[in-house]
């Protein structure tokens, strides 16, 4: 499994425009093949910074929703709202004990 993390800073004024767009479109990143799992973060302290955190059967399958028109369409909805550069992770979920 790929844990997928990413991190976006927006405008101010673009907030409510951004989580309108995450509600419109969530269903639809849910139930894109090999998504396990989806949440929307905001940042404690800074307001205008939010994470999204899903779950991907495999690589393959965050590749093929990364590479699909519905993503490049809500990529480009996004990115027009954002005030610095997005950051994002590709983790394995691993739990280690100590």
């Amino acid at each position: 499994m790929i844990v997928r993390i990413v991190k976006m800073t927006f405008l101010p004024e673009a907030i409510n425009d951004f989580t309108k767009l995450f509600e419109e479109r969530k269903q639809q990143i849910r139930h894109f093949e090999g998504c396990r799992h989806l949440e929307l973060w905001q940042d404690a302290h800074e307001q205008n910074v939010f994470f999204t955190y899903s779950h991907w059967e495999s690589e393959a399958h965050l590749d093929h929703y990364r590479f699909s028109n519905f993503f490049k369409d809500t990529w480009a909805r996004t990115k027009a709202l954002f005030s610095d550069k997005p950051l994002a992770w590709s983790v394995a979920q691993k739990v280690i004990v100590i």
